[in-house]
């Protein structure tokens, strides 16, 4: 341990239960799971802060490729590396307006793939003169309270950044 610069924390996870149980298509059958580590915090604090985390970095990876980033089919580089950017782009932006204009209404914690369905791929009219930007949402659009909120949410942040 010694040659190592750095103290290096090793951990493995067991999982319990049949086949059935572990492809969570059983119902409710129990699915007990074991981590041992040589971390020396509270189990639940190495489940939360370790463990969790590591699922959740896998769940944003899977919410990048949603964005078409996992279509990069074109025989040269520079092709596939643009579309990674754009892709890359977009997650940034939904991240971002999910954090400033989603807040306190359902989609706060959505999926990108999620908003994306729900409030971007929507007929719409666009009216733009001088001074606003208008949009006119049809009449049986079933996210209209969601999109107002989002929008007001983002006059407000606008608001706090002019004064």
């Amino acid at each position: 341990v010694s040659s190592w610069q750095l103290l290096k924390h090793n951990w493995a996870r067991s999982l319990m239960g049949s086949k059935t149980t572990l492809n969570h298509s059983a119902g409710s059958g129990e699915n007990p799971r074991y981590v041992v580590t040589s971390l020396s915090d509270t189990p639940k604090a190495i489940y939360r802060k370790w463990y969790c985390a590591r699922g959740d970095m896998g769940n944003r990876i899977k919410e990048q490729q949603s964005l078409f980033s996992d279509r990069t089919s074109c025989h040269h580089w520079w092709p596939n590396q643009f579309r990674l950017l754009l892709s890359v782009m977009a997650y940034t932006l939904v991240y971002r307006l999910r954090r400033l204009a989603l807040h306190g209404t359902e989609l706060g914690s959505a999926q990108v793939n999620t908003i994306r369905t729900k409030l971007f791929k929507v007929a719409a009219v666009v009216v733009q003169n001088t001074r606003r930007i208008n949009f006119m949402l049809p009449s049986r659009y079933p996210h209209r309270d969601q999109f107002e909120k989002a929008l007001a949410n983002l006059n407000v942040d606008r608001r706090k950044g002019a004064g």
